[in-house]
C-alpha cells in the first residue's frame, strides 16, 4: 500500500488515509477547514492537526454563531490556552471569519456553493506523479482567495486557499501511486453551483 505523504505519524497516516481529498460541501464543515487552515499558515499541518482536538474544544467545534460572538475577554483566555496556535492575529481572524460567514450566508446564501464554484462544481482530478508537480497555489485559488477577501475574510491568501481546495476535495492530489487516487475519485460527484460573485467568476481550468 503506497502512501504520497504520511507515513510514520500515526495522526497524519489516519489522516491521509480518511480525510485529505474527501470532497466536503457543509457549509459548517468547510468553514471549520478554511478556519485551521488560516491558523496553519506559516506552519506545519502536522502542529495543526496535533492541536485540532483541543481546537475543536476551546473554540466550540468551530460554531460559526458561537464565534462570532467572542468578546476581548473570550480571545484573551485563547490566548492563553497553550493547547492552540496562540497568534492574536489569527485568533481574531477567526472570529472576524465567523462573523464575515455569517453576513455572506445572510446576503447570498449558502457558501459551499460558492467555494465549489471555483472549480465548476465538481472536483478536479489532477494526475500528479511527483510532489514537485503540486502547486503552492494555482488560478481557481488566487480567485478564490480574491473573491473571500472581498467579502471580509483574513488569512486567506492564495497559498492558504489551495491548501484549503486539496483538503476539502476541491482538487484531488493525491499523487497517481498512491492507494487513495482511485478511492478519492470514486468519491467525485458534480454539485449545483452558482457565480463566485460579480466580476469574479470562477475560472475554467486552468493549465498547470
Amino acid at each position: 500500500m503506497k502512501r504520497c505523504w504520511g507515513e510514520g505519524d500515526p495522526l497524519m497516516t489516519s489522516y491521509h488515509d480518511v480525510e485529505w481529498g474527501v470532497p466536503l460541501h457543509g457549509d459548517r464543515e468547510l468553514f471549520a477547514k478554511l478556519i485551521l487552515d488560516g491558523f496553519q499558515a506559516g506552519l506545519s499541518w502536522r502542529v495543526i492537526l496535533n492541536k485540532r482536538a483541543r481546537f475543536l474544544e476551546v473554540f466550540d467545534g468551530f460554531d460559526p454563531e458561537r464565534v462570532a460572538r467572542y468578546d476581548r475577554k473570550k480571545i484573551t483566555r485563547l490566548l492563553k490556552d497553550p493547547g492552540i496556535v496562540r497568534n492574536r492575529q489569527k485568533v481574531g481572524a477567526a472570529v472576524s471569519n465567523a462573523r464575515a460567514f455569517l453576513e455572506f450566508q445572510e446576503r447570498e446564501g449558502a457558501l459551499g456553493p460558492f467555494l465549489w464554484g471555483f472549480v465548476g462544481g465538481a472536483p478536479k482530478q489532477n494526475r500528479r506523479r511527483s510532489f514537485r508537480a503540486l502547486p503552492a497555489r494555482t488560478r481557481e485559488s488566487d480567485a478564490m482567495s480574491r473573491a473571500l477577501v472581498e467579502h471580509g475574510f483574513r488569512f486567506v491568501g492564495p497559498t492558504i486557499c489551495y491548501a484549503f481546495m486539496q483538503a476539502v476535495g476541491m482538487v484531488n492530489d493525491h499523487l497517481v501511486s498512491c492507494f487513495r487516487y482511485p478511492e478519492v475519485l470514486r468519491l467525485a460527484s458534480p454539485r449545483p453551483t452558482r457565480s463566485a460573485a460579480p466580476g469574479l467568476r470562477p475560472p475554467d481550468r486552468a493549465k498547470r
